[in-house]
C-alpha cells in the first residue's frame, strides 16, 4: 500500500496516537505532548490539524481518536519502523537498544519496494526484535493472547519474556545487561512489600529490579 504523502511531523504524531490507543491509555493532549516531547500547545496545534485533514478526532472527556484513514496511515509508518529494527537487528547485528532511534531515522524514507524486499529477505516476521508486532503487507496486525506484566507473576511462577519497552536506550541496555529480553525465561522468585522491588532468575542469575519496571515487560 502507498504511504499518503503527508509531513513527517503528521506521520509520526499518527504513530504515537496509535500507540497509545494499541497499550489501552487515552490519547490525551497531555500523553500526546509528552510523547511528541512537545508543548501540549503544540499538540493542540497539530491535532487540530489532524481533524481537519481527517486523520483524528477529539471527543471532550474521551481524548483523541484516529480515523481509519488516521489509523492506516499510523500501521503503515509502524510497519516500516519495525521491519528496519527487525532487519538492522537480525542482518546487520546492531544491538536492541540501537534499533530504535536508527529505525526512527530512516523510516520514513523507506520505499515500498525496499519495504517489500526487506520483508521477504527476512521471512515474513511479525515481530520486531522488543516484542511488538510487524503490521503485514495488508497492514493487519497479529494479535496474540494478552500478555501479563512481569510484576503480576507470583512467587514461583515462570513465564518466557515476550516484550520489552522500545524507546529508552539506556533502559534496554540494563535490560541487556540482565538478559530480561524477549524470549528468555524468568522466574520471579520474591516480591517485596509495600511496593518493594522483585527479585528475578534469569540466565542462571537473581536480579532484584522496580516494580515499575517489572509492570513494563510483557510475559507469557
Amino acid at each position: 500500500m502507498s504511504k499518503i504523502e503527508l509531513s513527517e511531523a503528521i506521520q509520526d504524531y499518527l504513530k504515537e496516537i496509535y500507540k497509545l490507543q494499541a497499550s489501552g491509555d487515552r490519547a490525551t493532549t497531555t500523553q500526546i505532548a509528552r510523547a511528541m516531547r512537545v508543548a501540549p500547545s503544540s499538540a493542540t496545534a497539530m491535532l487540530k490539524k489532524l481533524a481537519i485533514l481527517g486523520l483524528a478526532e477529539h471527543a471532550r472527556y474521551r481524548g483523541v481518536t484516529l480515523t481509519p484513514a488516521g489509523e492506516l496511515v499510523a500501521l503503515e509508518v509502524i510497519r516500516h519502523h519495525r521491519l528496519l529494527e527487525q532487519y538492522l537487528a537480525e542482518t546487520l547485528g546492531l544491538s536492541i537498544d540501537a534499533v530504535h532511534a536508527e529505525a526512527d531515522r530512516l523510516e520514513h524514507a523507506l520505499s515500498e519496494e525496499l519495504e517489500a524486499l526487506i520483508d521477504k529477505s527476512l521471512g515474513y516476521p511479525t515481530y520486531d526484535p522488543h516484542g511488538d508486532p510487524i503490521p503485514d503487507a495488508a497492514l493487519s496486525v497479529e494479535h496474540e493472547a494478552k500478555l501479563r506484566p512481569l510484576a503480576d507473576l507470583e512467587p514461583g511462577e515462570h513465564a518466557t519474556v515476550r516484550r520489552v519497552p522500545d524507546g529508552d536506550s539506556e533502559l534496554l541496555r540494563y535490560l541487556s545487561r540482565l538478559s530480561l529480553l524477549p524470549g528468555k525465561s524468568v522466574e520471579l522468585l520474591a516480591t517485596a512489600p509495600f511496593g518493594g522491588p522483585v527479585t528475578v532468575l534469569v540466565a542462571g542469575a537473581e536480579h532484584a529490579i522496580s516494580r515499575e519496571l517489572a509492570g513494563q515487560i510483557g510475559v507469557a
